[in-house]
């Protein structure tokens, strides 16, 4: 059995695979596949409305927001961001927690007048700065909840009169949040959501046509919540495995009951991590991932002997990012915590033949 702790694409339920199997063999029993079928047609119209619906259903999305699904990852939305929100007589502010954010800031850079506010690069991304000051004038604040490389999480979001984006790619679902918090959030698919090809979009809709900006029509907000998220041909087989995975989720209970399984897990793997003489964590303490776990050993010639061990078992993905090295193992909401279990254990056996 392999443990799929992979950063993304990752693990998705079997259930929502076999749902999935079977619609690109015969999608609703209409004789054609998910994978050919017109993204006009009654039948998947009626699916990207339940993606959109369950959507707002599992983050009680208020009025007042526009739910879409676009296309080009997270990374589109560092620029598409910018465009809509950035007036050319303003700024905006970003929080620096990582590569991601880094890359935002970059693109919003490109556009007009952005400012890195706090930057926790001193000390390689492993913690979430917490003193900083936003000016009120700025046109809004950009930050990254979850930081996947660097096993760092938000688990608050500073108070200000200034509107928020959030990238909550790698944790969005996983816990509670209160939308109208927030004046944009977005969110690439690969994580809780669904396969790679679909990102989602939650934006307050009196923000838009503000920015003075001539929009591109593809990356203009409006535009795409006026076409229903189907300005152009939608990515429709991510569409109908998110919609199949959000069902998954709802039938568990929703993301408050999600949240109490990912805090289990992560608890579990701090636990050992904490616990073992072989391993240390990377992140500060107040600002550890339950999404992200990153982690070392004190003998870094052990890291690859310990790898390979812990493939042997089946835990797969466990690679550290190239920047941190060591270990990461993404606790998304699909994995079982059994898996959690299984890499363990696998620390506890090889310290007791490596102590």
């Amino acid at each position: 059995m392999k443990h799929n702790f992979g950063a993304g694409p990752c693990i998705l339920p079997q259930e929502v695979f076999k749902q999935a199997s079977q619609g690109v063999l015969n999608f609703n029993d209409t004789g054609l596949s998910i994978l050919e079928i017109s993204h006009r047609a009654s039948e998947f119209v009626a699916v990207m409305d339940e993606a959109i619906s369950l959507a707002k259903e599992l983050l009680n999305v208020p009025e007042g927001y526009s739910v879409v699904f676009l296309q080009g990852g997270a990374s589109l939305q560092f620029a598409m961001a910018a465009f809509n929100l950035l007036p050319e007589d303003k700024k905006a502010v970003y929080l620096e927690t990582g590569v991601w954010a880094k890359k935002a800031f970059a693109e919003a850079k490109l556009l007009g007048n952005a400012e890195v506010i706090a930057s926790s690069k001193d000390k390689n991304y492993s913690y979430i700065p917490k003193d900083y000051a936003i000016d009120a004038d700025s046109a809004y604040f950009h930050c990254t909840s979850n930081n996947t490389i660097y096993g760092t999480q938000m688990h608050s979001f500073p108070q200000t009169t200034v509107g928020k984006v959030c990238d909550m790619s790698s944790d969005i679902f996983s816990r509670v949040i209160d939308v109208a918090d927030f004046d944009l959030i977005y969110a690439g698919a690969q994580k809780n959501i669904g396969p790679a090809g679909a990102t989602l979009v939650i934006v307050k809709n009196d923000i838009l046509g503000k920015s003075g900006r001539v929009i591109p029509s593809m990356l203009d907000y409006q535009k795409q919540i006026d076409a229903e998220s189907m300005y152009n041909t939608p990515p429709v087989f991510s569409v109908y495995v998110s919609m199949l995975n959000l069902r998954w989720l709802k039938a568990k209970g929703g993301v408050a009951a999600i949240e109490q399984e990912n805090i289990a897990k992560a608890k579990a793997l701090y636990t050992e991590i904490d616990r073992n003489p072989l391993f240390k964590g990377t992140a500060a303490l107040e600002d550890r991932s339950n999404m992200s776990v990153c982690f070392v050993m004190e003998n870094p010639e052990l890291e690859k002997p310990f790898l390979k061990y812990a493939e042997e078992l089946g835990c797969i993905g466990i690679k550290g990012h190239r920047s941190v090295g060591g270990f990461r193992a993404s606790l998304y909401n699909a994995l079982p915590i059994t898996s959690v279990h299984v890499l363990v254990e696998a620390m506890q056996d090889f310290a007791e033949k490596n102590v």
